[in-house]
């Protein structure tokens, strides 16, 4: 057995054996908004951490953790494709559902990792539960990553993608466009909706799972929970760094900092996604108040129990793999009900 299938397995094991004992995990009894147990463990030995040493070496522990993880869920199919933009090709694949909704729009999804990692491997398996959950085919994306492409390569990439993608709708059966993505990817989806409705192009919905959407200021969430979870300060000054080069250049760009721009007329309704512990949490918050504020419809879930990158531990772990499939139904239900709204 290898050591990466041996770590998969050894995780998922400890996720059953804390669900049968979660006294293990903790002396005192659970609590609603409590983090999981098997986050609690999770925790304490560090095994996901992206902490010290370089952007590349960052980017090589978070594709080999997410390598030993991966399941490939049963979904209807996979394609793997290639988008031409002016700045090269991108890599992207395409997910399609066993049982597909009659009418649907059609995801295109960003990963997360800080704008310096991830990519359609790090990301497939919450892809396909993305996709056969929500009934509706989903297009991930490998847009450039920093430092070796710094901002705003990963703005005009996902932007150019959404362009490419709208050219292919009737191809393959889809009824719209809509737009996701996870950290940094849910930041860009933000930002490409907010381009597209400036445009006057129809989205029929965006999905934002614990989004970074100001890097301007300091919230009570980044104090709380910026120090020994599943993101910290001290990562995301590495990742902004080597994305932006000149933080205080750039992080009051709109397409930074998407909070900080006024909302456009025609922007899409949201599904936003938070974690209870998770620095992003306030954030993510605060633009469910920016687009409510501007009279956008949203949607907000909050899993009190989970933490950052709750997405890419579904493979392992039963609770946030629940809390993806939530995720999905919910957006089934929005993109479909939007999508039947174009003008």
């Amino acid at each position: 057995m290898s050591a990466s299938s041996f770590k998969g397995r050894f995780l998922r094991g400890l996720d059953r054996l804390l669900d049968a004992g979660p006294h293990l995990a903790t002396p005192h009894a659970q609590v609603a908004d409590e983090l999981s147990p098997f986050l609690q463990v999770l925790r304490r030995l560090r095994g996901l951490g992206t902490r010290g040493g370089s952007a590349v070496a960052a980017r090589e522990r978070f594709c080999a953790d997410m390598a030993s993880f991966r399941v490939g869920f049963d979904i209807g199919s996979t394609q793997d494709l290639s988008i031409p933009t002016e700045n090269g090709t991108l890599a992207a694949r395409l997910y399609r559902p066993k049982s597909p909704e009659s009418r649907a729009p059609l995801t295109v999804f960003f990963h997360g990792g800080g704008f310096i990692m991830g990519d359609l491997d790090t990301h497939d398996d919450a892809c396909r539960l993305l996709c056969e959950g929500s009934g509706m085919p989903l297009l991930a994306v490998a847009y450039r990553l920093a430092p070796q492409a710094p901002f705003p390569a990963a703005v005009d990439d996902a932007l150019a993608s959404a362009h490419w993608a709208c050219k292919q709708l009737d191809a393959w059966g889809a009824t719209g466009l809509a737009l996701g993505g996870d950290s940094a990817g849910a930041n860009l989806a933000a930002v490409t909706a907010a381009c597209l409705a400036q445009e006057g192009l129809h989205v029929a919905a965006q999905l934002l799972i614990y989004p970074g959407t100001d890097l301007t200021q300091t919230r009570p969430s980044h104090t709380r929970y910026g120090a020994g979870y599943f993101l910290d300060r001290t990562e995301r000054a590495t990742f902004y760094g080597a994305y932006l080069r000149d933080v205080q250049a750039h992080a009051a760009d709109a397409r930074v900092s998407p909070l900080l721009a006024s909302v456009p007329p025609g922007m899409a309704p949201a599904l936003v996604a938070t974690a209870g512990y998770d620095m992003l949490k306030d954030e993510g918050q605060a633009y469910v108040d920016h687009l409510r504020r501007a009279g956008i419809p949203v949607q907000h879930l909050h899993f009190s129990r989970l933490g950052h990158a709750f997405i890419n531990l579904a493979s392992v772990h039963r609770e946030s793999r629940a809390a993806v499939s939530q995720v999905a139904h919910t957006w089934r239900a929005l993109a479909v009900r939007s999508s039947g709204n174009r003008p």
